[in-house]
């Protein structure tokens, strides 16, 4: 039975109000020295493992790596529908990529590293925040709680692992695939220098760490704009135009040295191991080049994600 108040006609349950009051009683109310809730521990919230099932579980993903897995047998049948070279020691790489399988994993790298890998490794990070703002959950996560810096870091780390994955996975099917077809020869590079598969698969595993390391920029710059839009298509389209832009500026050489701080310059100098006298130069201004951008990048994500105001 109701009872009213005698305010505003507004019923009441006696029995939902002591329902409710003792249940107010049970909640934890101690705080702990950190200025938390007794039993909250932010370390617990928004697992790796978690976040990295449900990435998986994103049709984007699946299809990105499956693509990744297929890209070497679509190469393996343009070869075998066109004319490959008569010579298959001599010529560009293109020419060379039918002597061996590792000069098809150099095949693989070259053709896919302008666009295709900039662009697996900005849709991994430029959509990370920013779908979750298209959805309107990223005041949900955070509203858990999850801190701010430990949801962006979680984020960054899953996108991370992705694109590592994407990046180690290309390489390796190739490497399979050119067993098969072309056998386990020596690596032949352009220049005419053999060398012995053995020392070909350190240069190609060295090779793939490299371009990991290479396009770490993207990664910051892709996981900056994701935290400054909602608009996922923006931050990974964004990324992958300033890429072409820096690839195109590359190309122009009126810029002289102004080229050597663009950050796609060392691209492609994970060329140089593929040679019996390596060259290291180009490899370590490389990895100088994409560390500076990447930290600048990452460190300005990291203040513009602490401080927007997240409505969505």
């Amino acid at each position: 039975m109701s009872e009213d108040n005698g305010s505003g006609g507004v019923h009441t349950d006696p029995a939902a109000l002591q329902e409710l009051s003792d249940l107010a009683t049970a909640e934890p109310a101690e705080v702990g020295p950190d200025g938390a809730v007794a039993g909250y521990r932010a370390d617990r919230t928004l697992r790796l493992s978690v976040e990295l099932k449900r990435q998986l579980r994103r049709r984007r993903t699946q299809l990105v790596l499956a693509f990744v897995a297929v890209l070497p047998f679509i190469l393996v049948v343009a070869f075998q529908i066109g004319q490959s070279s008569p010579n298959r020691r001599s010529g560009g790489f293109v020419d060379l990529a039918t002597a061996s399988a590792p000069n098809f994993v150099v095949l693989a790298f070259f053709v896919s590293g302008t666009f295709l890998l900039p662009m697996i490794v900005a849709l991994f990070f430029g959509d990370t925040i920013a779908s979750e703002s298209s959805w309107s959950s990223l005041k949900y996560l955070l509203a858990i709680p999850v801190p701010r810096h430990r949801l962006l870091r979680q984020k960054a780390a899953v996108s991370g692992l992705l694109s590592i994955a994407a990046l180690v996975l290309l390489p390796v099917v190739s490497l399979l695939v050119g067993i098969i077809w072309y056998g386990a020869g020596d690596a032949i590079s352009p220049t005419g220098d053999a060398v012995s598969f053995g020392d070909s698969l350190l240069a190609l595993l060295m090779s793939t760490v490299y371009i990991v390391v290479q396009l770490a920029w993207v990664a910051g710059l892709a996981l900056l704009l994701s935290v400054s839009t909602e608009a996922p298509l923006g931050a990974v389209g964004g990324t992958v135009l300033v890429a072409i832009l820096s690839q195109i500026l590359d190309q122009i050489t009126a810029l002289e040295g102004l080229r050597n701080y663009l950050p796609t310059h060392y691209s492609f100098a994970w060329i140089d191991l593929i040679s019996t006298d390596i060259d290291w130069t180009n490899l370590a201004s490389g990895v100088l080049s994409s560390v500076i951008y990447t930290t600048v990048f990452l460190l300005l994500a990291g203040r513009r994600f602490a401080r927007k105001d997240v409505t969505s």
